[in-house]
């Protein structure tokens, strides 16, 4: 009974994240307001606090890639969450030497097909607290609950909660993080 009081708490915290998510990306829709025009790159290029992301996605040549049909879903670091990495980490990975380990990185925080908030949940019940997400680079993260907010572990140990969820995009989803996944 627990357990299901907990996924209901979830549910309803995903969704009330939504319904505030969904006016913010209001300006995102054109006629149909059910469908989103923006993709994950064009949105996220207009989020002041994804800054860093976008120049990473950039510097690793990402942007056609994550602008496609997808269906992506994207655990996006804010600005702040790339702060959290020892001074000099974004400098030294955003150098076209380093292109391949900025890659492995950011293709570490996307999952192929179109996963919300309560799909995600879903999976960790089903899983006994915790399920395992592949990501596009081939590592793994995995997903519990912390009280009513989706925590990601990292292949590496370290942990990110999912702080926004279901920003829907027009070729997937995006769910904002507050630190940088490392495979």
């Amino acid at each position: 009974m627990k357990s299901t009081s907990r996924l209901i708490a979830a549910i309803a915290l995903a969704t009330s994240t939504l319904a505030g998510t969904a006016v913010m990306a209001d300006h995102h829709k054109m006629s149909n307001p059910s469908v989103p025009s923006k993709n994950i790159v064009e949105t996220a290029s207009a989020a002041p606090n994804l800054s860093t992301l976008v120049a990473a996605v950039t510097a690793a040549g990402l942007v056609d890639t994550l602008a496609s049909p997808g269906p992506f879903t994207v655990f996006a670091p804010t600005n702040a969450a790339f702060e959290k990495l020892p001074a000099g980490t974004v400098g030294t990975l955003v150098k076209p030497e380093n292109k391949a380990t900025l890659t492995k990185i950011l293709t570490y925080h996307v999952v192929a097909g179109k996963l919300t908030a309560a799909d995600i949940v879903g999976a960790i019940q089903a899983g006994g607290g915790k399920a395992t997400l592949t990501t596009v680079s081939g590592d793994k993260l995995t997903a519990r609950l912390s009280g009513n907010s989706v925590v990601i572990t990292d292949g590496k140990g370290g942990q990110s909660a999912v702080t926004t969820v279901d920003v829907m995009q027009s070729n997937g989803v995006v769910h904002i993080i507050d630190s940088v996944l490392l495979p």
